[in-house]
């Protein structure tokens, strides 16, 4: 009889520590989105995950633990997928508002090539248990919200020079994560794209030089 009661008392135990660890990694998950665009919020939730305990069952047994999620492959998911899904809005506007049909056309590859880059990575992220941002940065949704306002050849000028400087990042970006990630087909991605990447480069440093 004593023996049961001090099972049934264990179960208890482990069940309210499951439910204190629970609570607690949700109230830091909401903390951490409060105040942060979707960006930051993913961010926050995959520190959260590199962190992670393995919980225990009822039967008093280490539970399978979730995917443990490494920091620093984590943040080149984060930024890889707002720098993609930034490429696909912009694109869209380009494609939209450019007189200068070279830049019309550039846009247009930007959509089609980062909305592959981006459903790739997302599949993947969902493997490796990281959370991605799903919409755009503040600084990316400003960076629009700009460019919107333009029209003609201050449009084309002000977008190639965006696209340029972006690709520029990208490209040191993804050359770090070929060399650095953990993961490896996080790395995998990094080195099928960044051809793509230097591509993209390429091209519109080419329809810059051309411009007036």
């Amino acid at each position: 009889m004593l023996k049961r009661l001090t099972i049934n008392l264990e179960k208890h135990i482990m069940k309210t520590r499951n439910f204190i660890w629970a609570f607690a990694i949700g109230a830091l998950l909401l903390g951490a989105c409060k105040g942060k665009d979707s960006k930051g919020a993913a961010d926050s939730a995959n520190q959260a995950k590199d962190t992670m305990q393995t919980s225990v069952s009822d039967s008093g047994k280490a539970a399978t633990p979730a995917i443990k999620v490494d920091e620093s492959d984590a943040k080149f998911a984060t930024e890889a997928a707002n720098g993609g899904m930034a490429e696909v809005v912009l694109g869209k506007l380009a494609s939209e508002k450019a007189t200068n049909q070279k830049v019309k056309d550039f846009g247009t590859m930007m959509v089609t090539d980062h909305s592959k880059a981006n459903d790739e990575l997302k599949a993947l992220a969902q493997k490796l248990n990281i959370t991605l941002p799903d919409s755009i940065s503040s600084d990316e949704s400003k960076t629009r919200e700009d460019l919107a306002k333009k029209s003609g050849a201050d449009f084309d000028k002000d977008y190639v020079k965006d696209m340029v400087d972006d690709h520029k990042k990208d490209v040191k970006a993804f050359e770090d994560a070929t060399k650095n990630l953990k993961d490896a087909d996080l790395k995998a991605f990094a080195v099928k794209t960044l051809p793509t990447l230097k591509m993209h480069l390429e091209v519109i440093e080419k329809i810059k030089k051309g411009m007036k």
